[in-house]
């Protein structure tokens, strides 16, 4: 009997005090009521269903005795509105508050409405057969950002949009909208893809006007992301198919608040062709949709085209509505918001889905991560997604984010939450998220899990111990869990996450020791022979195959992946679930990926037995041990490692210049199996780079300034067309333009005298000025300077 008190204790001591029961309440909406507030009480309906099991019944007046959830615009609900905390009217804002018995949710608008009923969601304690809110409800809330949206793309690219069903759509959107989001964005049949997906369960264009249709019912704003596609927008036929094109889905789509044109990346089209263009569509988009308006971005433009943009807008276009600042802007967003005119609002277009290759990349991101979990791996960022949010808030009227899918679901949040409110802490964001979509005991356990996902990433993974405490702690919850919250797609996808995580790193631990045994074998090739030394130490490295770690952590991952596509159609591997590519989200494929320098040393190990003379093979067994040695005197960096780039000049970095305009970041030339990088050294899968016409730069000291040296670098990377120049000290070359070496290889080039007589060597790398495209290509992987 003791015990079972205890457990009443408990139970107790765990609900809300003087928690207003609404097991037995109504929710009323007034006759006549709008689409976005008829919207909002089918959403607490069926939210409140799916939670609890309890189904409140929707009424246009209270019935008495039973408690009452009011549902209307403030002049709506009028003298139950007057006792209500006053707000300014700004559009979308809510007051909601416990009246008595009732509770009661009055917008500023009808979609105020909306936005009030998904703060009550967010706060309510919902659990089965138990429906509480709090004796203390009251708030009074307006967004800071009139913009707060998110991209969803119906296309093969993606990795899970593409097999959704128009109701799987709405429920996502629904979701968005309780954390007040108030616009999507879609994309038209026709933009940089496939024309068809084994996923697709309707045509393009009819899912588009099914999303449209949606949206316009929540009162949502539905903008296009309409890439010009077509080559030569100077020809006139050219512009006349673009519109009769565009007219098409102008025409199919109830609801259109919004065209979005970028003016690259796809596309490639000179400004003054774009903006003639541009204004004859904004005429025909009036026809069918006359409030709509028209924006544009300059993206991947180069200097030359960013000159003749600024000057066309120093003209104040009257149809041009406003502009985006998007991936590939060659410009910081300050400087931008201070050359575009005034009278122009600027929204952001910030990239939340890639991890690497990309406007925002994971800073510092070890290669163990970057070459398994790749570019589109689901990446909870959000103490990261806040920096980026925060440092460039006061240049736009907000965002509609960049999303291939939902790998980066946490992120949206992070960012309505922000939109709304940019002084809630993050934490208490990933609270509610964790108490509205998992469960509200696990609101804390859950936000913490992905915190610790994101510092899964932080600094080099092989001294990271905190991965494993991260499975731990989703182990934990994993064990607790209701079947409900197992099958949970968001709980998967951090399951899915938290596996992968210690999988890769027990790997790279275990992997990283067979390395060093496998050079110490080689190191007896004078004493053993080459050819026995070589042979042991391939069989060293095989063993990673043969006996691999973690296989427990690594078959929890293929059912989490197959979950993960039952439960919301998400395409973590080609050839099970029909992914477009591994760069598309398909990390399965690259679970595996070697994670030392197996592939590049038995590549090695084959050239060697095909040599005659022991001479030959014992010189390049030597180049492999003493592959960093620079010799007496001499200094190596290893510019894609941050552990070994002691004289790289990094540069502010992510905290103050997360888009890299100032500073140095790590890049990644290996994008999958392909391409033959797995036979290169893993020091040229990584290197340092900056981005369009920033310089390179490396500086040494204490050096001997009455030695001649020279340099041995890597040009290897993943954009190699810019030509790339060095120079030393105030303006000393080295060499001049030069195309990189393909296969890379290392070169090397003389320091003149005077450039080191000092004492001191200063280095500077620059690409090609101007250019216009994703701003790569000044990449160097690693560099000798070596004493003659």
């Amino acid at each position: 009997m003791r015990f079972l008190a205890r457990l009443c204790l408990v139970f107790v001591a765990s609900l809300p005090l003087h928690a207003l029961d609404l097991r037995n309440a109504v929710i009323v909406v007034p006759p006549g009521a709008s689409s976005p507030e008829r919207k909002a009480a089918q959403m607490l309906t069926e939210e409140i269903a799916k939670r609890t099991q309890i189904r409140l019944p929707v009424a246009a007046s209270s019935v008495a005795s039973r408690p009452s959830i009011f549902l209307g615009t403030t002049a709506e609900l009028a003298a139950r509105a007057r006792s209500l905390p006053t707000e300014t009217r700004i559009a979308d804002g809510y007051r909601v508050k416990r009246d008595g018995n009732n509770i009661v949710i009055a917008g500023n608008d009808p979609r105020g409405v909306l936005f009030g009923a998904g703060y009550l969601l967010r706060n309510l304690h919902m659990e089965r057969q138990v429906l509480e809110a709090a004796d203390n409800l009251q708030v009074s809330s307006a967004p800071r950002y009139p913009l707060r949206g998110h991209q969803l793309g119906y296309r093969p690219k993606v990795n899970a949009y593409d097999g959704w069903t128009p109701a799987q759509f709405e429920q996502y959107i629904r979701d968005l909208a309780v954390f007040g989001t108030n616009a999507i964005e879609l994309i038209p049949p026709r933009s940089d893809d496939d024309e068809d997906s084994p996923h697709f369960p309707l045509p393009k264009i009819d899912m588009m006007e099914e999303v449209s249709k949606i949206c316009d019912q929540y009162g949502l704003d539905v903008w296009i992301w309409y890439p010009a596609m077509d080559k030569d927008y100077s020809d006139a036929a050219t512009v006349d198919f673009a519109l009769k094109e565009w007219d098409e889905v102008y025409r199919r789509l109830p609801r259109i608040d919004a065209i979005f044109v970028p003016g690259g990346d796809p596309g490639h089209t000179r400004p003054r062709h774009m903006m003639v263009l541009l204004e004859k569509q904004t005429q025909l988009l009036h026809k069918t949709h006359p409030k709509a308006q028209m924006w544009m971005s300059p993206q991947s433009f180069s200097t030359e085209w960013m000159d003749e943009w600024f000057q066309i807008m120093s003209r104040n276009p009257e149809w041009l509505s406003g502009v985006v600042y998007g991936p590939q802007v060659r410009i910081p967003l300050p400087e931008f918001r201070a050359k575009v005119p005034a009278k122009y609002p600027v929204r952001r277009y910030p990239d939340i889905t890639h991890s690497r290759h990309s406007q925002y990349p994971v800073p510092d991101w070890d290669l163990a991560f970057a070459s398994t979990e790749g570019r589109e791996v689901i990446n909870p960022r959000p103490t990261q997604e806040a920096q980026m949010f925060h440092l460039y808030e006061k240049y736009a009227n907000g965002f509609l984010t960049y999303s291939e899918g939902v790998n980066d679901d946490v992120n949206k949040f992070v960012w309505s939450g922000l939109g709304w409110n940019p002084d809630t802490p993050v934490v208490e964001t990933l609270r509610d998220f964790g108490r509205y979509f998992i469960d509200w005991r696990m609101a804390d356990g859950f936000a913490q899990g992905l915190l610790s996902l994101e510092r899964n990433w932080v600094g080099p993974l092989a001294t990271n111990t905190g991965v494993d405490t991260t499975l731990q702690q989703f182990q934990s919850m994993e064990q607790t869990a209701s079947p409900q919250v197992l099958e949970n797609w968001r709980f998967q996808q951090a399951l899915y996450r938290a596996y992968y995580d210690y999988y890769t790193r027990a790997r790279l631990l275990y992997e990283t020791e067979l390395e060093t045994a496998a050079l110490d074998k080689l190191r007896s090739a004078p004493r053993v022979g080459a050819l026995l030394a070589a042979g042991e130490a391939e069989s060293i490295l095989n063993r990673a195959l043969t006996d691999p770690p973690a296989q427990w952590a690594r078959a929890r991952v293929f059912e989490m992946a197959e979950a993960m596509f039952q439960s919301i159609r998400a395409q973590v591997s080609v050839p099970r679930y029909k992914a477009e590519a591994a760069e598309r989200g398909a990390n399965l494929d690259m679970i595996d990926v070697p994670l030392n320098n197996r592939g590049w040393l038995n590549t090695r190990f084959a050239a060697i037995r095909k040599m005659d003379d022991e001479r030959d093979r014992l010189k390049a067994v030597d180049e492999i041990v003493n592959w960093t040695n620079p010799g007496p005197g001499g200094f190596y960096d290893d510019l894609g490692d941050l552990t070994r780039q002691p004289h790289l000049l990094r540069g502010p970095g992510f905290a103050q210049d997360p888009a890299y305009f100032r500073s140095s970041l790590v890049g990644f030339a290996f994008r999958g199996l392909g391409g033959g990088m797995l036979q290169s050294p893993r020091s040229w899968w990584t290197h340092a780079e900056t981005l369009y016409d920033a310089p390179l730069q490396m500086s040494y000291g204490d050096l001997d300034p009455n030695a001649q040296y020279k340099l041995r670098v890597v040009y290897a990377g993943d954009s190699t067309g810019p030509k790339i120049r060095l120079t030393a000290g105030t303006n000393i070359q080295i060499h001049p333009l030069m195309q990189r070496p393909i296969p890379f290889r290392p070169v090397e080039f003389d320091i003149p005298r005077q450039a080191t007589a000092s004492g001191e060597l200063n280095l500077s790398w620059n690409r090609e000025t101007g250019l216009g495209d994703a701003g790569r290509g000044m990449q160097v992987a690693e560099v000798w300077l070596i004493k003659k």
